[in-house]
């Protein structure tokens, strides 16, 4: 476990202050956030938050994906989420490339064929979060109260643009 050496010594850091212990694991100002799972993305401090305060999921292009609307679904029945951001960003890589593309790359970076693979790749960023949006809206299990929006965080600027 040599490899993680530097990881958990941070870890032992990080546990001989920690204060965030008897957490009860509800999003206590309500909010829940589907976003990307690019590091450039801080999504606690992009909204003025902190530890406590919402539930996140992340994966690649910040997309409503079966695993995202089941987290919501448990989200707004158990964990107090009243209200879900859903936030895809500027300059994302699965914007960038078809998934073709990324077959090609994956497959030669790894050095097996990635040809049967999907990466879920964005065709048009806009469209795609109208639409995840309406999931949300649209799920039987999401009570008709929840609030949900969509909106754009710019990597460059840190400014996040509600998307009607």
């Amino acid at each position: 476990m040599a490899d993680f050496d530097d990881l958990m010594e941070a870890n032992r850091a990080f546990a001989a202050n920690f204060d965030l212990g008897g957490f009860d694991g509800k999003a206590h100002a309500g909010v829940a956030i589907v976003t990307c799972m690019d590091s450039r993305i801080d999504p606690l401090a992009m909204l003025g938050l902190r530890h406590g305060d919402a539930k996140i999921f992340r994966n690649p292009g910040g997309r409503v994906t079966p695993q995202a609307l089941e987290a919501l679904v448990l989200g707004a029945h158990l964990l107090g989420v009243e209200r879900v951001l859903v936030v895809p960003h500027t300059r994302c890589a699965m914007t960038m490339h078809s998934e073709a593309e990324l077959r090609e790359k994956i497959g030669a970076a790894a050095g097996v064929d990635a040809s049967w693979q999907t990466f879920g790749v964005i065709d048009d960023q806009l469209t795609r979060l109208r639409e995840d949006v309406q999931k949300v809206r649209s799920h039987p299990l999401i009570p008709a109260s929840i609030k949900v929006g969509g909106f754009v965080y710019d990597v460059d600027s840190g400014l996040m643009t509600p998307v009607p």
